[in-house]
C-alpha cells in the first residue's frame, strides 16, 4: 500500500510539472479568448513558467491568478488593454499611456511621444508607449495627419497609464484637382476655387517674397492693367467689385505705396482662397470675385520669432503660447524711409506718383525748384486663439494699415515764390471676434462679430494763395454672421445662417477760397438668410454644392435672390468636368469724381447705391470647364458668360 501511494504521488507531481507553460504563451491564449491586448517587456516575463488558469474562469479571475503566481502587477484599462509591470519598474515611476484617435477611438501606431528636452519614444501597434519620468514640464504628442497635443506634467503624476486622444488634422487634399497649379503652393480645388499658400510658393516671375496679392496675378483671368495690386481685375471687373476678406474682415485698402506692395504681411502663414465664379452663399458684396485670406491654421505650434529687413521696410513676427490651448500671434511691418531713402524706394516713389499732381508740380517748374517729401507706411496684425474645453474655440483678430504722405514743394519764378504743402493719409482698421462651438460630432456653429473702418484724407495748401483744399472719404462697416453646419450623412452636409451688415460712407469736399462745402453721408443696412447643401461622393466622384442667399435691403425695401452652384464630376482619373454659376449683388463701390482728387494718387472714393442714379450692381455668371491632368501636365478649357448691370460710368474712370 505504501509503495502504491508513493508512486501515485510522484505521478501527480509529474503531471503538474508537465502542465506548466511559458507565461507569454498563456497571455497570447487569453488575448485570443477575451479579445484583449497585453503590454509587457519580454525580458521581464520570459523567466516565468506556470500552470495556465482554467479557460472557464472570467478575465478578472485569470488576472488575479496570474498576479498571485508571478508577483507581477497587472493594470486593466477598459477591459481592452492590460499592462504588466514588475515591482522594479513601478519603483522607477515610468510614464505609460495609450494614444487613440478621437474620431473613432482606434489605437494609433508610430505616434511620437517626447518631452520638451527631446527625450522621447513612439507607440506600438496597440497605441502603447512607456517613458522614464523626467524633470520637465510638458509632454508633446505628435503624429502625421493629427494635431499636435501638449500634456502638462501635472497630468503625469498618477501611476495609472494615460489615455490620450488626438484629433485628426483636417485636410482637403482629396478635394484638389491640380496640386501644383503653375507652381507649388497654388492648388485648384474641386469646388472651383484656387488656394494659394504663399509660404509654400515655388519660383514665380518678378516676386522676391511671397506677396499675398501679387501671387493672385499669376492665375488666368486675373490681371492688373496698371501693374498695381490696388487695381486687380478679375474677368474684366474693377478692383472694388472684388470682395477682399482678411480673417472675416472686409478690407477697403489692400496695398501700401498706393498699390505697389500688398498690405498683408507675408510672414504670416496665409492661405488665400480665390473664387472667380460659383462662390459660397455665405459671401455677399462683390459681383466679381471673392478673395478670402486667413492667417493661421489655429493649431498648436511651438513658440517662434522672426525679424527681417529689405530695401523698403523692416518686419517682425512673434508667436507664443499663452496657455495650454491658447496662443498670441503678432506681426508688423514699418517702412525704413524715415531713416534712409534707398534706390528701391526712389524707384517705387517715381512709379507711384507718376502722372499725379505731386510730380506735375515739379514738371511745370524748372527754376529753383525744391521738394521735401516724407512717405511712410506700417501695418500691424494680431491674433489671439483660445480653445475652451473640447467644444468651444474663441478667436480674436485685429489689423491696422496706415499710409502717410507729406510733400512740401516750392519754386521761385521771377522773384515770385510758388509753394504747396500736400498731406495724404490712408488707413484701414478692422477687428473680428469669432466663436465656434461643436455641439456634437455632426453639428457645429460659428458666430462672427466684425468691424472695418476705412479713411482717405487729403489736404492741399497753396501757401501763396492762402487756399486750402480738403477731401475726405470714410467707410464704417459693421455686422455679424451666424453659420450652422449639419452633417446629415457622410456624403451630405446642410449649412444655414444669417448675416446682418450695416455700411456707412461719408464724402467731404471743402475749399476755403472760394468757399465751397459738400458733405454726403449714406447708410445701408442689409439682412441675409442663407441655406446651402453640399454633396460629396468620393466613390462616384461627384461634388455638388448649391445654395441660396436672400438679401433684404431695409432702405429700399428690396429683396434680392442670389442662387449659387458648384458641380464637379471626375469623368476619368485624369479628366474633370466643372460647372459653376452664381447671382450676386453689390451696394458699395468706388467712383472717380475728378482725376485730380486726392492729388490723383488715390482718386477713387467709396460710395453707396441709392437705387436711382447710383443703382445696385448685379451680376450673373456661368461657366463650364474641362480639366486634364497627367504626368505634371495640366490642360484646361474654360468658357464663361458674365453680365454685370448697374455699372456707373464714373466707377470706370470715364470723364465724358
Amino acid at each position: 500500500v505504501l509503495f502504491f501511494c508513493f508512486v501515485f504521488a510522484l505521478s501527480i507531481k509529474a503531471q503538474d510539472r508537465s502542465k506548466a507553460i511559458a507565461l507569454k504563451d498563456i497571455l497570447q491564449s487569453i488575448e485570443k479568448q477575451h479579445h484583449i491586448y497585453f503590454n509587457y517587456i519580454d525580458n521581464e516575463i520570459v523567466v516565468f513558467k506556470i500552470v495556465p488558469p482554467k479557460k472557464s474562469l472570467s478575465l478578472s479571475k485569470k488576472i488575479n491568478y496570474l498576479q498571485k503566481k508571478t508577483n507581477l502587477f497587472f493594470e486593466n484599462i477598459d477591459n481592452k488593454f492590460i499592462n504588466i509591470f514588475s515591482n522594479n519598474e513601478l519603483d522607477a515611476q515610468n510614464i505609460c499611456g495609450y494614444v487613440f484617435s478621437k474620431e473613432d477611438n482606434s489605437p494609433l501606431e508610430n505616434v511620437n511621444i517626447k518631452f520638451v528636452n527631446g527625450v522621447g519614444t513612439s507607440t506600438n501597434e496597440k497605441g502603447y508607449f512607456e517613458l522614464k519620468k523626467e524633470k520637465v514640464t510638458d509632454l508633446l504628442v505628435s503624429c502625421i495627419g493629427f494635431t499636435t497635443k501638449k500634456i502638462s506634467v501635472l497630468d503625469l503624476q498618477n501611476k495609472n497609464c494615460l489615455k490620450i486622444y488626438i484629433e485628426v488634422e483636417v485636410s482637403e487634399l482629396n478635394n484638389i484637382i491640380a496640386n501644383h497649379f503653375l507652381t507649388s503652393g497654388i492648388s485648384k480645388k474641386i469646388d472651383g476655387t484656387f488656394e494659394i499658400k504663399p509660404k509654400r510658393l515655388g519660383i514665380l516671375p518678378g516676386l522676391i517674397e511671397p506677396d499675398v496679392l501679387q501671387t493672385m496675378l499669376q492665375i488666368p483671368g486675373i490681371y492688373s492693367a496698371d501693374e498695381s495690386i490696388s487695381s486687380i481685375n478679375v474677368r474684366g471687373g474693377t478692383h472694388d467689385q472684388n470682395l477682399f476678406l482678411w480673417n472675416g474682415i472686409k478690407m477697403y485698402q489692400t496695398g501700401h505705396f498706393f498699390g505697389l506692395i500688398s498690405a498683408f504681411n507675408p510672414n504670416l502663414a496665409h492661405t488665400i482662397s480665390i473664387t472667380k465664379n460659383g462662390s459660397s452663399a455665405f459671401f455677399g458684396e462683390g459681383v466679381s470675385s471673392v478673395v478670402d485670406i486667413s492667417s493661421n491654421p489655429n493649431k498648436f505650434e511651438e513658440n517662434s520669432f522672426g525679424a527681417g529687413i529689405n530695401m523698403i521696410n523692416a518686419d517682425i513676427y512673434s508667436r507664443f503660447n499663452v496657455t495650454k490651448k491658447g496662443f498670441l500671434e503678432i506681426a508688423g511691418r514699418k517702412s525704413i524711409t524715415d531713416l534712409v531713402k534707398t534706390p528701391t524706394y526712389k524707384e517705387y516713389y517715381n512709379k507711384a506718383f507718376q502722372n499725379t499732381s505731386i510730380t506735375n508740380f515739379s514738371n511745370n517748374q524748372n527754376i529753383d525748384y525744391s521738394s521735401d517729401e516724407k512717405f511712410n507706411f506700417y501695418d500691424i496684425t494680431a491674433k489671439y486663439s483660445q480653445k475652451i474645453g473640447q467644444k468651444d474655440h474663441l478667436i480674436l483678430d485685429f489689423i491696422t494699415i496706415n499710409d502717410q504722405l507729406k510733400v512740401f514743394q516750392t519754386a521761385r519764378i521771377n522773384t515770385i515764390i510758388q509753394s504747396e504743402n500736400n498731406i495724404l493719409f490712408q488707413k484701414n482698421h478692422g477687428g473680428n471676434l469669432s466663436w465656434k462651438r461643436n455641439w456634437n460630432a455632426k453639428n457645429s456653429s460659428n458666430f462672427n462679430v466684425y468691424t472695418s473702418s476705412y479713411e482717405l484724407n487729403a489736404q492741399k495748401n497753396k501757401i501763396q494763395d492762402n487756399q486750402t483744399v480738403r477731401q475726405e472719404n470714410k467707410v464704417l462697416d459693421n455686422g455679424f454672421k451666424l453659420e450652422n453646419s449639419h452633417i446629415i450623412t457622410s456624403k451630405f452636409t446642410f449649412n444655414n445662417g444669417y448675416q446682418l451688415n450695416e455700411i456707412g460712407t461719408i464724402n467731404l469736399d471743402e475749399i476755403n477760397s472760394p468757399i465751397f462745402y459738400r458733405r454726403i453721408k449714406e447708410v445701408l443696412r442689409t439682412h441675409a438668410l442663407i441655406v446651402e447643401g453640399k454633396y460629396n461622393d468620393t466613390l462616384s466622384k461627384i461634388y455638388f454644392n448649391t445654395g441660396l442667399r436672400l438679401n433684404y435691403i431695409e432702405k429700399f425695401k428690396k429683396y434680392l435672390f442670389e442662387p449659387r452652384l458648384q458641380f464637379n464630376y471626375a469623368i476619368t482619373k485624369h479628366f474633370n468636368l466643372e460647372v459653376l454659376g452664381e447671382f450676386k449683388s453689390q451696394n458699395s463701390y468706388q467712383v472717380i469724381d475728378l482725376q485730380k482728387d486726392y492729388f490723383g494718387i488715390e482718386k477713387r472714393r467709396w460710395i453707396l447705391a441709392n437705387n436711382t442714379t447710383i443703382p445696385i450692381q448685379k451680376s450673373k455668371q456661368a461657366s463650364i470647364s474641362l480639366f486634364y491632368t497627367k504626368n505634371n501636365w495640366l490642360f484646361t478649357l474654360e468658357n464663361f458668360y458674365k453680365k454685370v448691370t448697374g455699372i456707373n460710368s464714373s466707377s470706370q474712370g470715364f470723364q465724358n
